[in-house]
């Protein structure tokens, strides 16, 4: 198993959900069930990450160690690898990217990700599960990836990939891709290459970083969860489905 820390970037602005991690989930501010789920795991250390007082004083008051980072940072990834400055972690050192409003990421599911990379085979991990409707493989929002033999990612899209040019093909294309999870885990070494190369045209395009480490020829293991991990929050309407589950247990 693998010798990992996570570290939780969080931001306090969110177009569709202002504030959104100091939301209220069953009676805790929705970093905390995040911070919680990384707690759980077998991570030797959690840290969040924020540019943001606010968030600080709120993770503090639940006893998080909190990273201070610049304002400037584009993207949950570029604000890690200012933590693994900060914090001097070597190349070696594994870190999962665990999203701020993923409270609902089942803690053995980040050690999985972690774990990926032991045989030293992939440069970055992440989880992807099989599409449980043709809707969601549809979907612009729901981001797919295809694999090759080795469970090497070869494009994530938000195109419905692979394109079903035969009639009736739709279902074994739906199979064929599988839903990205949101969760990465990479040395340091590779994530500070990550984030001193620029943009990819395939990244620009599609939105999606992870098509940046596919760019600069960095091989991403897909990994597969035995349990599908529960609801981001990225809407109000997710903030509610989030609330009523977390309240239901």
């Amino acid at each position: 198993m693998s010798n990992f820390v996570v570290v939780i970037p969080v931001r306090y602005g969110s177009t569709r959900l202002p504030g959104k991690a100091l939301l209220d989930i069953a009676g805790k501010p929705m970093v905390r069930h995040v911070y919680e789920r990384g707690a759980e795991s077998g991570a030797a250390e959690v840290v969040i990450a924020t540019d943001d007082e606010r968030i600080a004083e709120a993770a503090e008051t639940f006893g998080a160690a909190v990273c201070m980072t610049g304002v400037h940072h584009r993207s949950g990834t570029e604000r890690i690898a200012e933590v693994a400055d900060v914090m001097d972690w070597d190349d070696e050192q594994i870190v999962v990217n665990l999203q701020g409003d993923e409270p609902n990421m089942p803690a053995a599911l980040i050690d999985q990700c972690a774990n990926l990379l032991d045989d030293g085979s992939a440069d970055i991990a992440t989880l992807a599960s099989p599409f449980t409707s043709q809707t969601d493989f549809e979907n612009p929002n729901c981001v797919k990836v295809i694999r090759d033999a080795n469970d090497h990612a070869i494009y994530f899209s938000r195109a419905a990939i692979p394109y079903p040019r035969d009639a009736g093909s739709e279902e074994r294309a739906a199979r064929v891709a599988l839903h990205h999870h949101g969760i990465y885990a990479y040395r340091c070494g590779v994530l500070r290459r990550l984030v001193a190369a620029e943009a990819s045209e395939l990244e620009i395009c599609e939105q999606l970083e992870q098509l940046r480490a596919l760019s600069l020829g960095m091989t991403i293991v897909v990994g597969v969860p035995e349990q599908r991990p529960g609801a981001g929050v990225d809407t109000p309407e997710d903030l509610e489905r989030v609330r009523r589950g977390l309240a239901a247990k």
